[in-house]
């Protein structure tokens, strides 16, 4: 089990390593982003810690960077920054998390360890991202199980991506909104509430029990969850 950590500060590096160490986990620590992307490539990682800012190319650009080079591995970005927009763009970016630095290592630990999980119990390539019962292929817009299938369009594709990559954990629609509508003139917040619907309805086309795979969260926002 190796664990990349990527972060400038000498202080945070060392008690990151230290800590993952004791772990019983490997780590090798680098402090840019292009000593990250050369430790990162072709190599199976456990995860990946990744600080925003980072000298030379930032966070954002290392973690667009090494999901487009085909790595896999979760990655959790650390951050002083806290806004809503701020955390939409590591998670588009492609990270699985966002922590707001300070932070307390035991909490990170337990991040690390559910993403872990999550990898041991779906698979994701770059095609295919699969959690049970579902089979979301990106490139034909089409989501399958072993009951039947449906057709989905481009933004009910990005949604449901959105919403089975973070299996479990509830999405506000705030946070929905500016991940998928930012910037984009006209859309309101209840274009979110719209397409839980469109998606639900297909969902339902796919499985008997589709509809019932994300589920609202009262004072949270939607949740996939897997059967």
């Amino acid at each position: 089990m190796t664990i990349l950590i990527v972060e400038d500060d000498v202080d945070i590096g060392s008690v990151l390593r230290r800590g993952f160490s004791a772990e019983s986990y490997e780590v090798e620590l680098v402090g840019d982003g292009e000593q990250a992307l050369a430790a990162a490539t072709g190599k199976q990682l456990s995860a990946i810690i990744l600080d925003v800012m980072l000298p030379g190319r930032s966070g954002i650009e290392v973690c667009k960077a090494l999901r487009a080079a085909g790595q896999t591995a979760p990655i959790i970005m650390l951050s002083a920054k806290s806004s809503v927009s701020e955390r939409t763009e590591g998670l588009m970016a492609g990270a699985d998390d966002y922590m707001v630095k300070p932070f307390d290592f035991e909490e990170l630990l337990a991040r690390v360890r559910v993403q872990e999980l999550k990898r041991e119990n779906s698979g994701e390539d770059q095609r295919h991202l699969i959690v049970p019962p579902l089979d979301l292929d990106l490139e034909t817009r089409n989501v399958t199980t072993d009951k039947g299938s449906a057709r989905l369009t481009e933004r009910e594709v990005d949604l449901l991506a959105l919403l089975m990559r973070h299996v479990g954990e509830p999405l506000s629609r705030a946070d929905i909104f500016a991940a998928l509508w930012a910037g984009h003139g006209g859309a309101s917040l209840n274009v979110v509430d719209v397409y839980i619907g469109y998606l639900r309805h297909k969902l339902g086309e796919a499985t008997p029990e589709g509809a019932r795979l994300i589920v609202t969260v009262r004072g949270r926002g939607f949740m996939f969850q897997s059967s």
